[in-house]
């Protein structure tokens, strides 16, 4: 699901408030990290992913991949935070404004 203008604004807003709930470090994306930010995906749909290492560049790359992927859309990404979001259709968490 690829969030459109109003629905791309009520995520970022969520996310304001939300700490990282996955943190890559040095050893890089592992298969730990990967099952991870699943669980997490289909438990929360939006979630804050903290990538500790890198340059700008590696870290875009890494998250980009990581959303591919995961069929994710990545809701914002700003230094080394990134914002993922992953609708769960059989037990959705997240309900959008109508209007």
């Amino acid at each position: 699901m690829t969030p459109n203008k109003k629905q791309l604004k009520h995520l970022q807003s969520i996310s304001h408030g939300l700490q990282p709930v996955v943190r890559i470090g040095q050893k890089g994306v592992t298969e730990a990290v990967l099952a991870e930010v699943d669980i997490a995906l289909a438990h929360h749909e939006l979630i804050k992913i903290k990538v500790g290492f890198g340059d700008r560049e590696e870290r875009k790359a890494i998250i980009t991949k990581m959303a591919e992927d995961r069929d994710a859309v990545i809701i914002q990404q700003i230094g080394q935070i990134a914002v993922l979001f992953k609708r769960n259709h059989e037990k959705p968490v997240i309900f959008f404004p109508k209007h």
